[in-house]
């Protein structure tokens, strides 16, 4: 008796032993969302509350049965394709990009884990995807389409200060979306008959 409730004891510590190596594994093999933005997480404070809410609606909880890896450029933009491969190395079940940069680093990097983008500019004629309702490849996303409404808030400007001549946008020339929002500005401008300068600046 002695004997078997001496292997018994062993058997348990064993096994509580083992657990720990058991509940590593099983964290290691929980699917990986890598996140990737051109920013910071508090100047993304918006919409990664979204994004938590949404998994949580969808059954996702961190650290349960999913794990969350956020990976933020800091405004320093050149830094994404590190930070993305970094995903990809992972590897990462799906990437979810905010911002356009962050959207080509990851599309760079991988042509097979999906991409998620969260933009504010036209994918399809940034060349993200091949046309909104078949995006084609590994990349869709949701789109605000706010540059397509530049032209509209310069018009309402116009209204509120009729006697404005002049227009400044100060801007981030390492956007993509930059230029055609300019382009979009500088026509709805000179349909007004005003004048609009541009001061870009990183």
């Amino acid at each position: 008796m002695a004997t078997m409730r001496r292997r018994n004891f062993l058997g348990v510590l064993g096994g509580a032993a083992a657990w720990p190596l058991a509940t590593r594994a099983q964290q290691t093999a929980l699917p990986v969302v890598g996140l990737l933005g051109a920013s910071s997480a508090a100047s993304s404070a918006t919409p990664l509350a979204s994004f938590h809410e949404g998994l949580r609606a969808a059954g996702y909880i961190e650290g349960q049965n999913v794990v969350i890896e956020a990976q933020w450029a800091e405004g320093q933009y050149d830094r994404l394709p590190l930070l993305a491969a970094e995903l990809v190395h992972r590897p990462a079940a799906i990437i979810v990009a905010i911002s356009l940069p962050s959207v080509f680093a990851a599309k760079a990097a991988t042509s097979t884990i999906p991409i998620v983008f969260i933009s504010a500019g036209d994918p399809v004629q940034l060349g993200v995807v091949a046309s909104l309702n078949r995006p084609g490849g590994n990349i869709t996303g949701v789109n605000f389409l706010a540059v397509e409404i530049a032209s509209k808030r310069l018009e309402l400007l116009i209204e509120v200060v009729p006697t404005v001549t002049v227009i400044g946008l100060l801007t981030n020339p390492n956007n993509p979306r930059t230029d055609v929002e300019i382009g979009q500005l500088q026509a709805a401008a000179r349909i007004a008959g005003n004048k609009f300068s541009c001061s870009a600046t990183d």
